[in-house]
């Protein structure tokens, strides 16, 4: 099988109508702040605003960035995350994934995936399924749950309320791929919630915060897997990981110049050395988006869905 590229040239993002810290993920989600002071109201309009100041960072880099409107009803709070529940292939396929929370499964759009073939001329061969898991409270919710290596088909997740080793299992039957599976806890014991906090995968480079794998045989698992590919690795700590700096996402833009996506939080709080290292391998892109992660308890890389579907005419 031909190896898949590993930075997207265009990304899927969806303008929040709705967004609001969403009692349904707090459980499972440290990353989000219990009381923000903020009113829904209020937390629509910085979250909108912070949306389209990424935008810009992104097309500015040259990065072709498709948006879709949210819809009102019936309300989803997380939609600027679509992420968590569609990934794309450079064969043409489209998978759907279970989701914890209820009221995110409505995020699950089907006009977006016709939209992207009838509107955008990406070409959807097939698309996989595996919402039924939902039914026997199993979850998996794509690249928030999956870090994935698509140039060797390696995907990393870390086990957690939302990650469950039976749907890890199907969706490397179904796409071919090898899975690294590790537990990663925060700083209270507690499993995190998505591996995309904990470490990133470029092309050639891996951000990753090893101190939150604390089962040796698993961390030494991961650290191999990622030398045999030649993966140069920059660890983070637990202070630049709760500031969202493992859930940067590299880019291609139209020039097939490398472009790494991050929230302004998250460059802030990387050292000069760290930077420098990332520097080599693409152009570092920030955009401040404080509200969307106090409020949703998720970053840039969170609100960006890689597009690898073929083009029609290709």
């Amino acid at each position: 099988m031909a190896k898949q590229s590993q930075c997207a040239r265009s990304v899927l993002m969806v303008r929040p109508v709705a967004f609001h810290a969403n009692p349904q993920t707090l459980d499972s989600n440290s990353f989000m702040k219990a009381d923000l002071g903020l009113s829904d109201d209020e937390q629509q309009a910085a979250a909108a605003s912070e949306f389209e100041g990424l935008v810009a960072v992104l097309r500015d880099a040259g990065v072709e960035v498709i948006i879709f409107e949210d819809t009102s009803a019936p309300g989803t709070p997380d939609s600027i995350f679509p992420n968590n529940w569609v990934s794309f292939h450079e064969d043409g396929t489209a998978v759907l994934y279970p989701m914890m929370a209820v009221n995110r499964r409505t995020e699950r759009r089907m006009d977006i995936i016709e939209s992207l073939s009838a509107d955008f001329g990406f070409r959807v061969t097939s698309i996989v399924d595996l919402t039924r898991h939902e039914a026997e409270e199993k979850f998996l919710e794509s690249t928030g749950s999956l870090v994935l290596d698509r140039r060797n088909r390696v995907a990393y997740a870390c086990i957690s309320p939302r990650t469950h080793i039976d749907v890890l299992g199907d969706f490397a039957q179904q796409l071919d791929y090898d899975i690294v599976t590790f537990d990663a806890l925060d700083r209270e014991d507690e499993p995190i919630y998505h591996t995309n906090v904990v470490m990133a995968h470029g092309d050639g480079v891996v951000v990753i915060c090893t101190d939150t794998i604390r089962d040796e045989e698993q961390k030494a698992a991961v650290l191999d897997t990622l030398a045999q590919h030649d993966q140069e690795v920059v660890e983070i700590t637990y202070p630049q990981m709760e500031k969202f700096a493992g859930n940067m996402l590299e880019l291609e833009n139209r020039d097939g110049e490398k472009v790494l996506a991050m929230s302004q939080r998250a460059l802030d709080s990387l050292t000069p050395q760290q930077l420098e290292r990332l520097g080599k391998h693409a152009k570092i892109v920030a955009a401040p988006i404080g509200v969307i992660e106090d409020s949703a308890g998720g970053s840039v890389r969170c609100m960006l869905a890689e597009i690898f579907l073929p083009k029609q005419d290709d």
